[in-house]
């Protein structure tokens, strides 16, 4: 099995399981994540995903070189065949974190990306080196790394492929956090918990809100957040979180 999707509680883990090949996309597990990814979009019952390698020396090595690129270039002319996913194609606004454990270059740097919340261990790398095998990022890392990093920063890992270690990454904001690796999936459920406890509306409209805002005039993006807190405020979970907060519980949400 190429990816191992795991449901707990309200939690949903993909895991990329192919640690031989430092676990690199191939055609398999590009198809089942993105399966995997729709199960979660459309059940009702999960309400945060968590991403990850299997092992302890990558998170994801990019595409990998011998199956996927041949498909990719086949199918260069024909976009729409590619599976919904992170990278393009899937609207998911419940929240995604990314556990970083190790190696996360070129698709796998981009796949945490397509995360909302990155996490790393402590001998986590990250880049997108496509430019020295003479190739571009594919899956969106030309235009979400500059939107996560200062321009020239992103542009010195964009057109040189260089790569960085943990700490770097922290330091100009592409991680949120680095852990020890053996410490990481705990990190990254707690980071989890914390999301749980809010409104899962209302987490899922700000995240679109921050999303279809972002590349927007200061103006629209507004509108946007009216639209999406107009919308909040129709749902039973805005009644239930204002409620326990005046009688001082916790809140009980439903999604609804």
């Amino acid at each position: 099995m190429a990816l191992i999707y795991k449901k707990e509680g309200r939690v949903a883990t993909f895991t990329i399981n192919r640690p031989e090949a430092f676990n690199a996309m191939n055609p398999e597990t590009y198809k089942e994540l993105s399966d995997a990814l729709i199960d979660f979009k459309d059940d009702d019952d999960l309400w945060v995903g968590i991403v990850t390698g299997a092992g302890d020396r990558a998170f994801c090595a990019g595409a990998d070189i011998k199956t996927m690129l041949p498909v990719i270039k086949l199918t260069k002319d024909q976009p729409w065949v590619d599976p919904p996913s992170l990278y393009r194609g899937l609207n998911l606004w419940k929240p995604m974190i990314a556990a970083i454990n190790g190696l996360a270059l070129g698709g796998g740097l981009e796949l945490a990306l397509g995360c909302d919340i990155r996490i790393a261990s402590e001998n986590a790398i990250l880049g997108l080196p496509e430019v020295t095998l003479g190739l571009v990022p594919g899956w969106g890392g030309t235009q979400r790394l500059p939107r996560a990093i200062p321009m020239a920063l992103a542009a010195e890992m964009i057109l040189t492929g260089k790569k960085i270690d943990a700490k770097e990454a922290y330091r100009i904001g592409l991680v949120n956090k680095v852990v020890p690796l053996a410490d990481l999936m705990k990190a990254t459920r707690e980071m989890a918990e914390t999301l749980l406890k809010s409104g899962p509306l209302a987490i899922r409209a700000a995240k679109k809100a921050m999303m279809l805002g972002i590349g927007e005039p200061l103006p629209r993006g507004l509108e946007i957040e009216r639209d999406m807190m107009e919308y909040i405020l129709t749902t039973e979970d805005f009644t239930e979180g204002t409620q326990a907060f005046v009688e001082k519980r916790k809140p009980v949400y439903k999604a609804k």
